[in-house]
């Protein structure tokens, strides 16, 4: 599995409906794309729920490296460089990956942690694996992923919710514009 994120960061004045308008044209077309666990189109308001700027961006859960790779050389990336040129992507490894009960998502939280230099990896992979357990319990919850940025050595965790986005008390929150969620049985069935 892979993690992928990119983020264009927009004007104060972007007309942001153009990106609901962007994300309900393409959406459909990610629904039944093999080889992807989730793709989220997600957005942020300048002003809300904690936003200092407007940005545009997709999360995803790739389930094979093979067709995270296909995508980055095919026409669907082409599309994002031809509308907002060529984004930096940031990158994961998942390491600890609970679906929730929720059926869909209508909101992402984002929280960076670095990875202190003495911490046990084996021992992090289970009290996150502890952590994503408690949180799918929740009502709402559509995910929970924990994964590591293995160049800056830090731990991101996703939270997708069907809640709408708000203010988080620790890291950053979007709106889900879309969530194409073809993998997600391949996902169940594995846990």
């Amino acid at each position: 599995m892979l993690m992928m994120q990119y983020i264009h960061r927009l004007p104060a004045d972007y007309e942001m409906d153009k990106l609901a308008r962007r994300a309900a044209s393409l959406g459909p077309d990610w629904d039944d794309t093999p080889g992807l666990g989730f793709k989220a189109f997600i957005a942020q308001q300048h002003g809300e729920n904690g936003a200092i700027n407007n940005a545009y961006s997709s999360l995803y859960l790739w389930l094979d490296d093979e067709a995270a790779s296909d995508f980055i050389t095919g026409e669907r990336f082409q599309k994002v460089i031809d509308g907002f040129g060529r984004p930096a992507i940031e990158t994961w490894l998942p390491l600890d990956v609970h679906l929730g009960s929720a059926t869909g998502a209508r909101s992402v939280t984002r929280e960076d942690i670095l990875i202190d230099p003495a911490t046990h990896f084996a021992a992090l992979k289970r009290s996150e694996n502890e952590r994503n357990t408690s949180i799918i319990k929740q009502p709402g919850i559509f995910a929970a992923v924990t994964a590591i940025d293995l160049a800056n050595w830090r731990l991101s965790r996703f939270q997708l919710s069907a809640e709408a986005a708000s203010t988080p008390e620790r890291g950053s929150a979007y709106t889900i514009l879309h969530l194409a969620k073809p993998g997600i049985p391949a996902l169940v069935a594995a846990a």
